[in-house]
């Protein structure tokens, strides 16, 4: 017995000494990362000796190094060259790009492709090895009104959904849920209610705007883009422009992000006693019409009310729609500023003038004016009077 385990054990000596057995194009390794250089990433393959792979693959889009020394990654044998192994990341390269594909396809492993043009029903996918592939717009991961012409010429990575010999079908739709996660991820660490942060617009709906923050999107309703009233979308904002905005709510577990544009912006209600002071005529343009009163807008966010009993001045009015339509420009006087709860009181220009001559008119009746002779007063105080001047004619 002890001279077959020496034996067996200079069996196994002798082979560690032989030389790295062949291996075929497309054989798969899972080997440890021995050492990283600027070029290349040595990996361990066992008896086989080390192998090398091209740096640039253990690289995100970034250009930032995925991989560290002693991380085990999954490789495919591509080539000997000078005796060194050559080995790929990546699926779809070399002689192997079948088997790898089959690989990649049984395994669930992404492949690297170029977004070569548009065409029916998605898009056509050139895989390094020159395989030609299929990738429905449903499998994109992308928004329906997203730019499609944005994606020609992208080296994206896919999944093999399909595969045949005659087809290769790709989807990019978990790839594209597993990056937004990583991104979530990280910031979840950094993001908080009421930060403002930078973003830019991704698409325009009718409700508001969704706003990419970082690798996330965020909703910009259609109530938080301005102070002012905003009838379209579109009149404020375009697909791809950067805007800086704050964040409103934060709902991770649900996948909602609520941003606004106007806290980003100066408040016009801070100095609305300064800009519109109570007493003083103002021109402004009729915004909305109520039974009780018409709102105008005096600046971007302000507007202020004239309450229906005020627009008629001597007759009755029922609705303001009788005097006034929107759109319509006006003179108004101030007649009150509570910038606490964001109200301004308005009085049609025409009818405070009237009101301000009938109150003048008033008083000149009701006040004596100085120069008139004085009444005579009551009985009692002629007689005194006609006394007082008989005593002064006896003396």
């Amino acid at each position: 017995m002890e001279m077959e385990n020496e034996e067996n054990f200079a069996e196994l000596f002798e082979q560690s000494y032989k030389e790295p057995s062949r291996m075929e194009p497309g054989q798969k390794v899972e080997a440890p990362i021995v050492k990283i250089t600027p070029e290349w990433a040595l990996i361990e393959v066992g008896g086989k000796g080390e192998g090398y792979v091209d740096i640039n693959e253990l690289k995100d889009a970034e250009g930032n190094l995925i991989a560290r020394e002693g991380d085990t990654i999954r490789a495919w044998f591509l080539r000997s060259e000078e005796g060194e192994m050559r080995f790929t990341t990546r699926i779809g390269t070399g002689p192997a790009a079948r088997a790898q594909m089959e690989d990649a396809f049984k395994e669930h492993i992404p492949v690297a492709g170029r977004v070569a043009k548009e065409i029916k029903g998605g898009f056509e996918i050139t895989l390094p090895g020159g395989a030609r592939a299929f990738c429905p717009f449903s499998q994109m991961g992308m928004r329906r009104d997203e730019n499609h012409e944005a994606y020609v010429g992208s080296e994206l990575a896919f999944y093999i959904i399909e595969l045949d010999r005659r087809n290769v079908v790709l989807s990019r739709r978990e790839i594209v849920e597993q990056e937004r996660q990583v991104k979530i991820a990280e910031l979840k660490e950094t993001l908080q209610e009421g930060h403002k942060v930078r973003g830019v617009v991704t698409s325009i709906q009718k409700f508001g705007a969704f706003v990419d923050i970082g690798g996330v999107e965020g909703l910009l309703p259609v109530s938080e883009l301005a102070w002012g009233r905003t009838e379209k979308v579109s009149d404020l904002l375009t697909a791809g422009q950067p805007v800086e905005v704050i964040i409103k709510n934060l709902d991770w577990d649900n996948r909602r992000i609520s941003l606004s544009l106007k806290d980003a912006l100066p408040n016009p209600w801070d100095t609305a006693s300064q800009n519109w002071p109570a007493g003083s005529y103002q021109k402004g343009r009729v915004s909305r019409l109520a039974p009780f009163g018409a709102f105008v807008s005096l600046g971007d966010g302000v507007d202020g009310l004239i309450h229906v009993s005020r627009l008629g001045g001597d007759r009755r009015i029922n609705h303001p729609e009788e005097v006034l339509q929107v759109g319509q420009e006006i003179e108004v006087l101030v007649e009150n500023v509570d910038t606490a709860n964001k109200r301004i009181s308005l009085v049609p220009a025409e009818v405070s003038r009237q009101e301000q001559e009938t109150n003048e008119t008033m008083q000149k009746y009701q006040k004596p004016e100085s120069h008139e002779e004085p009444v005579m007063g009551s009985l009692g105080e002629q007689l005194k009077r006609q006394l007082e001047t008989k005593n002064k004619i006896n003396k």
